[in-house]
């Protein structure tokens, strides 16, 4: 079940209570009986494992392994020969 957040608007009294989700939400405070309101606060988020940031405590300083069935790299491709044209045959 969650647990809720209150603060009282008039004593500034704070309580946690455990709700289901369809229960109505707490109005009244349990010390005076003046309004509450629900406290809204920041939930902590804990992603495992490796690859949600850059900045993961996990990562590695090595470099990747290679995969064992991954293929190589072709050689690189050979540029053609540049030939120089043959001097044109002289007609004396």
């Amino acid at each position: 079940m969650p647990t809720y957040e209150y603060r009282c608007t008039k004593c500034g009294h704070d309580f946690e209570t455990f709700q289901r989700f369809d229960d109505p939400p707490v109005t009244e405070c349990p010390n005076c009986g003046a309004p509450v309101q629900k406290v809204f606060s920041s939930v902590g988020v804990v992603f495992k494992g490796s690859g949600f940031y850059s900045t993961d405590n996990h990562k590695s300083t090595k470099p990747p392994k290679p995969a064992k069935d991954a293929k190589k790299d072709p050689a690189p491709a050979k540029e053609p020969k540049k030939t120089t044209p043959a001097p044109a045959p002289s007609t004396e």
